[in-house]
């Protein structure tokens, strides 16, 4: 098996559009979410989004390109401009070997409610002829593919909410097996407008706080649904020996990747937490977790009652009495819910966390839910110093999609 390592990262966020930015803002418990913006909301019970704010899409893209390609391809672009810089490994030296896993958990949402507006309004003569490469949700993974001359395995994710989380360690796989040297890997989602905000609302996702310190809640009693995020974030994964001969700088390594798929509902997790905590487990079985290891992990952590309570279910069944002693948190009470970017942002969590021995706090939890167990250190309102030794990323997705990334430094 070959060692996979992270040379590149890069992120758009509604902290930040830059990893130093979404990184500062995180450490010292800065919320992205605000006042909904991208629309009125007067019609809506929801006020309150976590908006990426102040992209400027023309320092990475053409203004023709911009104004073809729908706002979660620009997000996305964006992310993987910063993580190619950022790696050095980049012009390709054998396209084959390079390869692409990035996805979209809805797509291009924007471009199609604008253009079946058009239809409506002005017949089917007015319908951009971009209309579906804008809107398709592979058409992230091709650009990229495009534009950096990766000729290998490029392919999509597509898990819902675990979008991002899954793109990493498909791409981790290939690399593993021997299929690829370089890939890149992440996931991007624009999805804050009239019809997604509807649609999560109505199936009661979505938090009706008009409160940015009591809306997203993960872990805490009052918690009443998500807050919608959107974003993008990539990262670069290289074999390693690939990355030494060229000497690159080595962020964290990869060593576990954990998938299982609830095989129960929609939209509700099972209830006990049985079969993400089979994810979880092969990812840290991966990563040859040892008693003397301080764990971090990056909990789904959505700020829903069931999935919160889910989640910890699965983690008491993975770390056992040892479960106290992890350090949990929920960068969402920060970000939002990315969507299709949420599981590759908080890989990018986890290696910063492995990197700087900080710990990023669940901010706003003032009354953590004896539901979700009271032996639990979910890293409340402030940052923590910790120097710890393997960090777990968990995401979750409609469908019952689960997966687990476990990294360590190098």
């Amino acid at each position: 098996m070959k060692r996979v390592v992270i040379t590149g990262m890069g992120i758009i966020s509604p902290v930040g559009s830059s990893l130093n930015e979404f990184w500062g803002h995180l450490i010292i418990g800065d919320s992205g979410i605000a006042p909904v913006t991208r629309f009125d909301p007067k019609n809506h019970k929801i006020r309150l989004a976590a908006e990426v704010k102040n992209f400027d899409p023309l320092i990475y893209m053409e203004k023709s390109e911009s104004a073809r390609f729908d706002p979660y391809i620009q997000y996305a672009l964006g992310a993987v401009a910063q993580a190619v810089t950022d790696s050095g490994a980049f012009p390709v030296s054998d396209p084959l070997r390079y390869g692409v896993y990035f996805g979209s958990a809805l797509g291009g949402m924007e471009t199609f409610i604008r253009e079946h507006g058009r239809l409506q309004a002005h017949g089917p003569r007015r319908v951009s002829p971009f209309f579906v490469p804008m809107m398709i949700s592979n058409m992230a993974s091709g650009l990229i593919a495009i534009r950096y001359n990766c000729r290998g395995i490029v392919m999509p994710s597509v898990t819902a909410c675990a979008t991002g989380a899954t793109a990493i360690g498909e791409a981790y796989e290939k690399i593993r097996y021997g299929f690829a040297d370089v890939m890149i890997a992440g996931g991007a989602d624009a999805a804050i407008n009239e019809c997604s905000v509807a649609g999560f609302t109505n199936m009661k996702a979505l938090s009706t706080s008009e409160d940015v310190c009591q809306a997203s809640l993960p872990f805490d009693k009052r918690r009443n649904g998500f807050v919608l995020g959107e974003g993008a974030a990539a990262v670069i994964l290289e074999e390693y020996e690939h990355a030494l001969r060229r000497n690159a700088r080595i962020y964290a390594e990869i060593k576990g990747y954990g998938v299982s798929c609830d095989a129960y509902h929609i939209a509700s997790p099972r209830p006990d937490g049985s079969v993400s905590a089979v994810a979880i487990q092969e990812a840290v079985r991966q990563a040859n977790k040892g008693e003397d290891d301080t764990v971090y992990v990056n909990a789904h952590g959505t700020g829903t009652h069931a999935g919160d309570i889910a989640e910890v279910h699965a983690l008491e069944q993975v770390f056992g009495s040892e479960a106290g002693r992890c350090l949990i948190s929920s960068t969402k009470s920060m970000t939002g819910h990315m969507l299709g970017a949420a599981g590759a942002a908080e890989a990018i969590v986890c290696v910063q966390a492995l990197r700087e021995g900080l710990i990023p706090p669940t901010i706003n939890l003032l009354e953590p839910d004896p539901e979700c167990g009271t032996d639990f250190d979910f890293v409340p309102l402030k940052t923590r110093n910790a120097r710890i030794t393997l960090a777990v990323s968990n995401s979750f997705g409609f469908g019952g999609h689960n997966v687990s990334l476990a990294l360590r430094n190098v």
